[in-house]
């Protein structure tokens, strides 16, 4: 089965789990998701399956939204609720002006380093697997650019926010420096992906919606994002046979419709992308991923 499904993926899961089950539900071997998220966390969760796979080079860099909270009072060593506590206990009086005040902090581009339980690999290793081991973790600081970051209520020791992301980026790392400026220490309480690139939840589905599905490909096709609507950034074309076999060869085809699109989206009927297509000149296009 080739597709993308947009999955609101539950509290507890990790991403590889949300894989497997996909693949029960579906009987799709090669499945891969974009962008993981920590199994505390829960949202938007794109999956791309079967020959789609080969199109996860044009989602690297998109931006993703979280909703959640930061609780305050001490750090933990996985940055999250999820580790231990990673210091004493204080009780900090903050009020929601001076959070805010720090958040202003957060904005633009900035070196973020990444927390050290998580999936960025030293030598080829995942930093979590060195960590569980009690091994060094030695990370090196990435650019991110936080384009929002909002402090929208406080709770006793608990600040609602809501933070707008570059890919790449993590909200833990956000909250351990966050608590780290205000000398009370700090970790990501709770978190919600809103939206990743174009995907938001208004189109997510659960995988208990999916899961009567089995076995019915028809059912589960209607339940996957519109190929159509897949990479919107690029114009769609209806090739004819001609130049479908052209593309299939490997070979440049004429797509006179466009002359400056840099990349286009060939079909070869309404839901069957057949190849992604980078101009070559004018309206000569070259096929940089066939599908067909």
């Amino acid at each position: 089965m080739n597709g993308l499904f947009v999955i609101d993926k539950p509290y507890g899961m990790t991403s590889h789990d949300v894989v497997s089950r996909l693949r029960k539900i579906t009987g799709e071997k090669s499945i891969g998701h974009l962008g993981t998220l920590d199994p505390m966390a829960t949202g938007v969760l794109p999956l791309l399956l079967g020959k789609y796979t080969r199109l996860a080079q044009y989602f690297s860099s998109a931006e993703k939204c979280y909703a959640g909270a930061i609780r305050f009072g001490f750090a933990t060593d996985t940055w999250d609720a999820e580790g231990e506590p990673a210091g004493p206990s204080t009780q900090p009086q903050l009020t929601l002006e001076v959070i805010r005040a720090a958040a202003l902090r957060f904005r633009g581009e900035m070196q973020q380093m990444p927390p050290p339980f998580s999936a960025k690999k030293i030598a080829g290793t995942p930093a979590y697997k060195l960590a569980r081991a009690g091994k060094p973790v030695e990370l090196k600081s990435v650019t991110v650019v936080i384009d929002s970051f909002e402090i929208t209520d406080l709770d006793g020791d608990q600040a609602a926010f809501t933070m707008k992301i570059s890919a790449g980026g993590y909200v833990r790392s956000v909250a351990q420096e966050l608590g780290q400026m205000l000398r009370c220490g700090a970790h990501l309480g709770s978190l919600r992906r809103t939206r990743a690139g174009v995907f938001t939840l208004t189109g997510a589905h659960t995988l208990d919606e999916l899961q009567p599905l089995t076995g019915n490909p028809a059912a589960l096709e209607e339940m996957s994002v519109h190929p159509r609507s897949i990479l919107p950034e690029m114009p769609s074309v209806t090739a004819d046979a001609q130049v479908l076999g052209r593309l299939r060869n490997g070979a440049q085809a004429n797509l006179p419709e466009f002359s400056s699109a840099p990349l286009v989206k060939v079909f070869a009927g309404q839901r069957d992308l057949f190849a992604i297509a980078s101009r070559v000149a004018g309206t000569l296009f070259q096929p940089v991923v066939v599908m067909g």
